[in-house]
């Protein structure tokens, strides 16, 4: 493709309006990885359990994307088995693009512009991935940083949970943390400050009373701007405070 086609999260696929047509069509060729009967092939995954296919039929049989559906639907709850199902142009509010899906349900969000692509992204809750599908550098490198999300991958997706070198995770509401190799060891391990230091050299400064020439001194220090101290000590910052003589 040389001109960016779309954008997916994983909360759906969002599309340039002019390009929905080549996506149907490309999406509708899922049906040649199930023979005739996607309900009746042995490749297809059932839903982990009653409970959830009926949350997946609640979501399918709403009123606002009933309606929607431009391939596949059929379900039987026996098997926990519902073909592989897509929606075009549902409604931001619906029970589908508010509810985890885990099932084999995908939305189509269509916008005018590429830019709104973005919008719409930084809108939600940060996913826990998300994905360009394009040629085209700029977009890639824009994506890249201006998406945040627990993981992006360029022209595929989710590879990069395969890839034991790349961390695992979320951000915000899709995670805390990130697991793979070291990067597991680090999550589950507690980083303990320790500090030794002797009884010498100790500031009198850090005690009452609290002068204003001691605060002065302390929020010099804090700052860490070797510019502040020598200011203050030699009289040249302009908030300077007298320095308390000694008797």
């Amino acid at each position: 493709m040389e001109n960016p086609v779309e954008i997916t999260g994983v909360d759906g696929v969002i599309v340039v309006g002019g390009r929905v047509g080549g996506m149907i069509e490309i999406f509708g060729l899922v049906q040649q990885f199930y023979e005739k009967d996607p309900l009746e092939s042995k490749d297809l995954s059932r839903v982990v359990n009653s409970n959830h296919f009926d949350l997946l039929s609640k979501i399918l049989d709403e009123q606002k994307v009933s309606g929607k559906i431009i391939h596949g639907g059929h379900r039987n709850r026996d098997q926990l088995k519902i073909a592989p199902t897509i929606l075009l142009d549902v409604p931001e509010d619906s029970l589908i693009m508010n509810e985890e899906i885990f099932g084999p349900l995908l939305p189509i969000l269509l916008v005018d512009r590429l830019e709104e692509s973005f919008d719409l992204i930084l809108s939600r809750p940060k996913p826990l991935a998300a994905y360009v599908f394009t040629n085209n550098q700029s977009l890639k490198e824009k994506f890249v940083l201006n998406i945040t999300a627990g993981g992006i991958v360029i022209n595929d997706i989710a590879v990069h949970f395969t890839a034991p070198t790349l961390p695992f995770g979320g951000v915000g509401e899709s995670g805390i943390g990130a697991y793979h190799g070291k990067l597991s060891f680090d999550a589950f391990s507690h980083k303990k400050a320790v500090l030794y230091r002797g009884f010498k050299a100790d500031a009198a400064l850090r005690y009452p009373p609290y002068t204003a020439w001691n605060q002065s001194l302390l929020k010099a220090l804090m700052s860490g701007s070797l510019v502040s101290i020598i200011s203050l000590l030699f009289g040249w910052s302009k908030n300077t405070v007298a320095k308390p003589k000694v008797a």
